[in-house]
């Protein structure tokens, strides 16, 4: 009996010990990655700050991925640890702050060791007009203070040029091209889909012109819709033209003169692109890699230490301390607007109105900037934005809404209560319209044997996805959208003083570019954002404006584990995918899931009713 206790506590004292060695790994394991945190966040300040006083050199506008109003994530941890420490460059699509970028623009404007700009744009995948206007804004004013810009890449696509145009001197690689092709709107259309699968659609919709429930509806575009978006397409693209070619001192024809006369030079020059951008004006000189950078290093001087040319890239150039404090709040609505949970391409409506609340309650902020970029979404999250604007209105502080590349349906219903809207002439507003959509899959199931059946207490109880929607629910619910666009009306009549038979001629879901909605009264300007910030300004009476950025900020860790379990669970799909899909099939499963405006993880209202312009989201 001894010896077996003997056994049972030695075996106990193993695992004890195996237990405590364990818990002692683990706490070390910890401790040793708020260390190596620590160190991260010293070296990444020790760096960026040593980098631009150690030498007079060029501010590197290298951007990665696109441009947003405002990131979902602002602090990119896992990218800046990387970075930082381990020298890893993440190539993946990130999200660039609008507002940013242009900060940094105009602080290396006036800074003595940024002595000029390249614009290495080979990564940049583009943004809506009005941001690359603004950009282009700022672009002008550093070029104006004397300090060149020189543009580089092997290729250029059209929001890539844009930028480009703005510099002093664009470099195109010999086998490189200007690739300019004009914009397009084009939609995936389910209804032959919906058909062969047995799915019953119920749309409600007022508003001849509300083409966002086409894709249900029909096959193809209809009349209206094709004219509406013609319309806008060849304004933006005579706006996108006119920039360029003053940029370039050129003609309009220079940048683009047809597709029929770019093929007939083309085949005089035998397919030589890049010849033809340079004769044609669109580029300033032909060169390899290694002669821009001979260029390069002669203007800025020689880096020994990174043994290329003296620069800092954006990501590393850093902006000046910010005091968290203003006297004008500033909140960004940016994406479709939702009930839930926030994500890349949707805002949520509670953490807005929260971001409202707390500027309405902060007795420092004396008026409010909405910078709105948002194709709509949910009536019922629009609303709750909306509401909570008119309780700072009624506490008498100035609201400036600043409109982005769009600003349409939902966006502008959470627009109205605006005291001076400003859009720019590029944004795409108004779509006052509203609708709504319930599928139903009775046929479905039925086609593979499965059926639905019970009591009810009268024809509304039973609304469900497994049988079809009555005519009382059907009637009940176009009713409830009428009343919905009625209100919608009213709303705009009342905050643009007009009456509603004014509003109805331009409204029935129409898209309208900024010039035409000016015209029509729907905005009361247009400009950009810092127009804005002056019409806030003259309105509060306030003579040294500051700005108070509102931001849904996640915590560290919170940011670190998400980025790396988003990550991993990307990786693990897309693999699965790979892997029972063929490669036509997975980029058109992409394609809907990626989908902005009317997919299913916008139908989060619950009466069913969005204000949501699909077109707006569909041009490319």
């Amino acid at each position: 009996m001894y010896v077996l206790w003997q056994v049972i506590l030695t075996i106990v004292s193993g695992i004890w010990r195996g237990i405590t060695l364990v818990r002692q790994c683990f706490v070390n394991l910890f401790f040793i990655l708020i260390v190596v945190i620590c160190v991260c966040f010293w070296f990444q300040n020790k760096s960026t700050h040593s980098v631009g006083d150690r030498h007079k050199g060029a501010l590197i506008f290298n951007l990665h991925g696109k441009i947003v109003d405002q990131p979902v994530n602002s602090y990119d941890f896992v990218g800046q640890f990387s970075h930082q420490l381990l020298g890893c460059r993440n190539e993946h699509v990130k999200e660039n702050s609008l507002f940013h970028v242009v900060n940094i623009i105009r602080q290396a404007k006036n800074d003595n060791n940024i002595t000029g700009m390249v614009l290495d744009l080979r990564h940049f995948i583009g943004g809506d007009q009005p941001s690359l206007e603004y950009i282009g804004k700022a672009l002008k004013e550093f070029r104006n203070c004397g300090k060149p810009i020189f543009a580089l890449g092997i290729s250029y696509n059209q929001g890539q040029y844009y930028l480009a145009s703005f510099a002093s001197k664009i470099y195109l690689s010999p086998q490189g091209r200007v690739d300019l092709q004009g914009f397009t709107v084009n939609s995936m259309y389910y209804k032959t889909l919906l058909n062969k699968l047995k799915v019953s659609s119920y749309i409600f919709r007022v508003g001849a012109y509300k083409s966002a429930v086409e894709p249900f509806i029909r096959d193809d575009m209809s009349q209206k819709a094709r004219d509406a978006s013609n319309q806008v397409i060849r304004e933006l693209w005579n706006n996108y033209l006119q920039t360029v070619a003053q940029n370039r001192n050129i003609s309009t024809t220079q940048i683009f003169p047809g597709e029929k006369k770019i093929i007939e030079k083309l085949e005089k020059l035998h397919g030589d692109s890049a010849t033809y951008a340079l004769e044609s004006g669109l580029v300033d000189a032909l060169a390899s890699a290694a002669a821009v950078e001979k260029d390069l290093v002669h203007i800025f001087g020689w880096d020994e230490h990174k043994k290329n040319y003296n620069g800092i890239t954006i990501y590393d150039y850093k902006l000046k301390d910010r005091h968290d404090t203003g006297n004008i709040g500033v909140i960004v609505v940016s994406g479709s607007i939702i009930d839930g949970e926030q994500n890349p391409e949707r805002l949520s409506c509670e953490t807005t109105a929260l971001e409202l609340r707390m500027a309405r309650l902060d007795p420092t902020i004396k008026a409010i900037i909405l910078r709105v970029n948002s194709p709509g979404g949910s009536v019922t999250a629009s609303e709750v934005i909306r509401s909570e604007l008119e309780a700072i209105k009624a506490e008498g502080k100035p609201i400036v809404v600043s409109m982005g590349g769009m600003a349409a349906s939902g966006g502008y219903w959470i627009s109205t209560p605006a005291s001076y809207i400003i859009a720019n002439k590029n944004t795409l507003t108004g779509s006052i319209g509203v609708f709504g959509v319930i599928h139903t899959i009775e046929n479905s199931l039925d086609a593979i044997g499965v059926h639905t059946d019970g009591v009810m207490t009268s024809s509304l109880s039973e609304t469900t996805t497994t049988k079809p929607l009555s005519e009382d629910a059907q009637k009940m619910m176009q009713l409830s959208i009428n009343h919905s666009y009625d209100t919608f009306l009213r709303l705009v009549a009342e905050a643009r003083h007009k009456t509603l038979a004014d509003i109805e001629s331009v409204a029935q879901g129409r898209v309208w570019m900024g010039r035409d909605a000016k015209l029509h009264g729907l905005v009361d300007a247009l400009g950009d954002f810092d127009d804005a910030v002056s019409k806030t300004a003259e309105l509060s009476h306030i003579q040294q404006p500051s700005l108070k950025w509102y931001r849904d900020e996640p915590c560290i860790w919170g940011v670190f584990f998400d980025q790396w379990s988003d990550s991993k669970q990307r990786d693990l799909v897309n693999r699965v995918m790979q892997m029972w899909l063929s490669d036509p099939i997975l980029d058109f499963v992409s394609d809907i899931i990626k989908r902005p405006g009317v997919t299913a993880e916008t139908m989060h209202d619950s009466q069913h009713h969005y204000a949501v312009c699909l077109s707006c989201s569909d041009i490319r």
